[in-house]
C-alpha cells in the first residue's frame, strides 16, 4: 500500500531580483496575479491534492509572506459589520490553522536542493511534495492532484514534465526517457540545462515534485554542484543510479513561468480572461489594442 502525500515544501527564500524594484519591499511570492498572490495559487493546488502540512523555506525579509496567512480580526470584523459575506469567504481561504504551517530559514542561498534539505526534520520519514510558486499551472484538475493520484499507483519519485521546443531546453532540467507510457515516463537520467543539440528528450522538468525521504539523505551527502549550489536534480539522479523508480509525469494544463516578467504578464492576461466578471471588458480592451497596433502597421 502506497503512503499518502500530506506534506509539502514551498521554497520561497529567493530575493526575486528579476522583479526589482517591486521586490525591494514585498516578497515576490505575494505579488498578485489578478487578485490573488502567487503563493495562494500554490497553496490552493496543494490543498486540492490532500496536503495537510505546509512547510515554507524562507529567508530574511519575508515577514509579509508570513503575515499573509495569519488571521486579520479587524478586517474580518469590518467586513462582517458591512455584510460582505463573499469577501469574508475569500479571506477565510487565505487563513491557515494553527500548526498547519511552519517556517524554516535558509540562511545561505545554496540552491533548491539545499532549501529542501533545510526542511528535513519536519519531513522525517515520509514522502513529500515540493511546489515552486513561480510555476503557476492552469488546469481543470490541479497539477499536484494529478500527480498524487498517479503516485498512489507507482510510488517512487515523480517530477512534473512538459514538452518544450529544442531551443528552450538549455533553460531546464531535461529527462532522459527510459520508457514512454503516455502520461507517465520512466526516467533513465536527468540533464540540467543541456546544450540544445545535447538534450536527451524534449521533456523538461517543471516545479512540482513528489519525493521519497531517501532524497533528503542523498542531499545530505551532495557537494555543491552547478553554480556553487546543491542541486535537487543531483539527489534525484542518485535514486536512478541506485535503481529506484523515478518517473516524469506529463501533466494536463498550461504552465506559466511567473519568475519572468514576460511569463507573469502572459499569466495575468490568461487568468484575467478566465474570469467571467472580467472577460468582457478585458477582451474588449485587448481587441482594441490589437486593432490600434494593426492600424499603426
Amino acid at each position: 500500500m502506497k503512503r499518502k502525500v500530506t506534506k509539502a515544501i514551498f521554497p520561497v527564500a529567493g530575493l526575486g531580483t528579476r522583479f526589482l524594484p517591486a521586490t525591494k519591499s514585498i516578497p515576490k511570492e505575494i505579488m498578485t496575479l489578478v487578485d490573488r498572490p502567487l503563493i495562494q495559487y500554490a497553496i490552493d493546488e496543494a490543498r486540492a491534492a490532500g496536503i495537510k502540512e505546509f512547510i515554507f523555506v524562507t529567508s530574511r525579509g519575508k515577514g509579509a509572506l508570513e503575515d499573509y496567512f495569519d488571521h486579520a480580526p479587524e478586517l474580518e470584523s469590518s467586513l462582517r459589520k458591512k455584510g460582505k459575506k463573499e469577501l469574508l469567504k475569500t479571506l477565510k481561504n487565505t487563513n491557515m490553522d494553527s500548526g498547519a504551517i511552519a517556517y524554516i530559514r535558509q540562511h545561505k542561498a545554496l540552491g533548491l536542493g539545499h532549501a529542501v534539505w533545510c526542511a528535513r526534520r519536519l519531513i522525517a520519514n515520509e514522502p513529500f511534495a515540493v511546489i515552486l510558486p513561480d510555476d503557476v499551472i492552469a488546469a481543470e484538475k490541479p497539477c499536484l492532484q494529478q500527480m498524487t493520484e498517479a503516485y498512489a499507483e507507482t510510488g517512487g519519485c515523480m517530477v512534473a514534465a512538459m514538452e518544450v521546443p529544442p531551443e528552450k531546453a538549455p533553460s531546464y532540467g531535461v529527462l532522459d526517457v527510459k520508457e514512454d507510457m503516455g502520461s507517465m515516463v520512466s526516467v533513465r537520467g536527468m540533464v540540467e540545462k543541456p546544450a540544445q543539440d545535447e538534450a536527451p528528450s524534449n521533456l523538461a522538468v517543471i516545479g512540482r515534485y513528489i519525493l521519497t525521504p531517501q532524497i533528503l539523505q542523498n542531499l545530505q551527502k551532495i557537494k555543491q554542484g552547478a553554480g556553487g549550489e546543491i542541486q535537487l536534480t543531483d539527489a534525484i539522479a542518485q535514486e536512478i543510479e541506485a535503481d529506484r523508480d523515478v518517473y516524469g509525469y506529463r501533466f494536463r494544463g498550461q504552465r506559466f513561468d511567473c519568475g519572468s516578467k514576460a511569463g507573469y504578464l502572459q499569466a495575468t492576461v490568461s487568468f484575467g480572461l478566465s474570469r467571467p466578471e472580467l472577460r468582457g471588458e478585458f477582451q474588449g480592451y485587448l481587441d482594441e489594442m490589437a486593432a490600434l497596433r494593426n492600424a499603426a502597421e
